[in-house]
């Protein structure tokens, strides 16, 4: 189960992020009837996009600094660095750049600003994601066992 954790995580915080910014939110701007409400429910979804992120990414640093995992431990150090990125990228983009959208202050800007954080932050959970099921495709040593031929 230790052994899984990590790439569970980085799967639910790279489909999470998928989701909600590539699917969910751009069809609140298309079925929504004004882009003043879908802005608005846009907003709570990316502050709690937010809060999912900074849990997995939290979860994370703990599961590949654990003696447990293998998997993690071997490349903790490099998925550290895109762990930590893309969480310093999500915490920027809401407490950031977001009270600026809110506000309407010069809204194209802090909103490409947004895109550009936003995605990323989804680069940095598929580099982390790349990274940990690159590791789960060598074949265990346990695995491998004489078939007597």
């Amino acid at each position: 189960m230790a052994r899984a954790l990590p790439v569970w995580l980085a799967a639910a915080w790279l489909m999470s992020l998928s989701t909600i910014g590539f699917l969910v939110v751009p069809l609140l701007f298309v079925y929504l009837p004004s882009p003043a409400m879908a802005g608005t429910l846009a907003a709570h979804l990316f502050t709690a996009q937010t809060y999912l992120s900074v849990a997995c990414g939290i979860a994370l640093l703990l599961a590949v600094r654990s003696q447990r995992c293998e998997i993690a431990t071997m490349m903790a150090a490099r998925v550290s660095v895109w762990i930590l990125g893309g969480v310093l990228l999500a915490l920027l983009v809401e407490l950031g750049v977001a009270p600026h959208i809110v506000a309407r202050e010069n809204l194209v800007f802090w909103h490409w600003l947004g895109t550009g954080m936003y995605a990323g932050q989804w680069l940095c959970a598929l580099a982390v994601f790349a990274s940990l099921t690159a590791g789960t495709n060598r074949p265990s040593p346990l695995a491998e066992t004489d078939s007597g031929a």
